[in-house]
């Protein structure tokens, strides 16, 4: 991939749920709204034709109200659904035309996300939270605690690696989150929501933080939001 090279490539995606969803991309369908396919094809079209790119080191917020199709695009990017039509390129390999095998890799080593809802093992402490990721991966406890800690540190979290995850703020919980995402050094990161229910003085400084993580990492970020205020 040369330096001109967009990172991320979103070509002409689709998303149709429902039976024989291809019926949504006939020509006869194009210029129909999503009610209109809805009512008479009993299809649902949540993601109609999209197309962007992501340019290295970037952070690129997507928005869009609440049933818009936003989380549908996340899973689509990492393919946890798979799209109905077009492509996801991420360094010049179609990611939708992956197998088993290297889907797992590309999970696992090349992105990585923050979901808006917590999601950390209440049955362990700060630092096995944000080593987990690495444990899943085969890491010696040694080399996932190194790398775990030097991510609580990275998001300002140093100090609290014993502490009940049970008994913090949810902006430390989102930190948190962020520090399991980053463990794995991903190229990518998307934070789905990831303000979603923090007071406004949480909100800006987490978003602050991701902004100066892609700084020092060099980290290209995917914001999914409904928040004016991420922009």
């Amino acid at each position: 991939m040369s330096d001109s090279d967009p990172h991320i490539k979103i070509e002409n995606l689709w998303k149709v749920f429902g039976d024989k969803p291809e019926r949504a991309l006939h020509e006869s369908q194009l210029d129909r709204t999503r009610s209109e396919i809805q009512t008479d094809l009993g299809l649902v079209v949540a993601l109609k034709d999209v197309s962007f790119e992501v340019n290295p080191g970037e952070t690129f917020v997507v928005m869009g109200l609440s049933g818009s199709g936003k989380s549908t695009l996340v899973r689509c990017l990492i393919r946890l659904i798979d799209p109905t039509s077009g492509r996801v390129v991420v360094d010049n390999e179609d990611v939708t035309a992956y197998g088993h095998d290297q889907l797992r890799d590309f999970r696992r080593t090349k992105i990585s996300m923050v979901f808006q809802h917590f999601g950390l093992l209440p049955h362990k402490n700060v630092l096995d939270n944000a080593a987990y990721g690495l444990e899943v991966r085969g890491l010696t406890k040694d080399e996932r605690y190194v790398a775990a800690n030097d991510m609580l540190e990275l998001v300002g979290l140093q100090g609290w690696e014993q502490a009940d995850v049970r008994h913090l703020s949810g902006g430390m919980q989102q930190r948190i989150m962020i520090a399991i995402a980053l463990s794995c050094e991903p190229e990518i990161l998307i934070a789905d929501e990831p303000t979603t229910s923090l007071d406004v003085t949480v909100q800006a400084q987490l978003l602050e933080l991701l902004g100066d993580l892609r700084k020092k990492l060099g980290t290209s970020v995917i914001i999914i939001t409904h928040n004016l205020g991420v922009v």
